[in-house]
């Protein structure tokens, strides 16, 4: 059920219909590997995306965007020297902002850079339950990008992370969590065929950073990129014959998810 009588989808209307009509802009440091998809997938849900990681560029062009998302997928030299000063220039400029801490846990560069990012207190965090585990110091991270914890798992570590940002936090799994420092909500929606596609979980995060453009509460915007994508994912997996189909309908559904009658 993905259309206006979906109680999860009522609750969120607003937020992607705020969305669609500013289009915000979103600046996107993400990985190398998902850059085509979160693109695609940003204008597909009618925001518009950006993309430049260097220490000349990345913090000048964050000075016209709505929102910016940072994500550790595959870190350059590059983004690791432009990321800290981007962040800098965001919070100078008050645009929300996306952390994705992608793969943290034994990698020796990325798992303190993003704690250090934490204290820059991001909008939202967005991650996997071992990534979050791993944000707070209590747990040694998943297999790369792979969770080996479930969302549930993370609940005390989302909280700190929250605690720390004054934001919210969005842990993905077979159930989704989100939850700030007073609210909590959890989402048994999607599809398996969600984590089988390369950089859903990136696109998930520039979603959050647009919905984050249009939305004051960071928990709000959390649980309404979380439930797009969630219905989108349903919606693909109906047409879809495997995950290459997947791929292409899940643009489609990013397009449709709040407009069907």
């Amino acid at each position: 059920m993905t259309g206006a009588d979906d109680p999860d989808l009522a609750r969120v209307l607003p937020v992607l219909g705020a969305v669609r009509e500013a289009a915000p802009l979103v600046h996107c440091l993400t990985a190398t590997v998902s850059m085509q998809l979160v693109a695609d997938g940003l204008l597909a849900a009618g925001a518009r995306p950006m993309m430049t990681e260097t220490l000349a560029e990345a913090p000048v062009v964050t000075t016209v965007a709505d929102a910016l998302l940072i994500n550790l997928g595959t870190l350059s030299t590059d983004a690791m020297d432009g990321i800290p000063a981007t962040v800098a220039v965001a919070r100078e400029q008050e645009r929300p902002w996306v952390l994705d801490p992608t793969a943290i846990g034994l990698a020796p560069v990325r798992t303190p850079l993003a704690r250090q990012l934490l204290a820059q207190r991001p909008a939202v965090v967005r991650g996997n339950a071992s990534e979050v585990l791993a944000l707070v110091g209590e747990g040694r991270g998943g297999r790369g990008a792979d969770s080996t914890a479930a969302a549930g798992s993370a609940e005390d570590a989302a909280g700190e992370v929250a605690r720390r940002t004054g934001g919210a936090v969005a842990v993905s799994g077979a159930v989704d969590l989100v939850r700030d420092g007073q609210r909590q909500e959890r989402l048994a929606r999607g599809s398996d065929l969600l984590p089988r596609v390369t950089g859903t979980g990136c696109l998930l995060g520039a979603l959050t950073a647009a919905c984050a453009a249009v939305c004051d509460d960071p928990f709000d915007a959390a649980l309404a990129a979380t439930t797009w994508m969630d219905l989108a994912g349903e919606l693909a997996a109906e047409r879809a014959t495997g995950p290459g189909s997947f791929r292409l309908h899940l643009l489609d559904a990013l397009d449709e998810i709040g407009r069907r009658p």
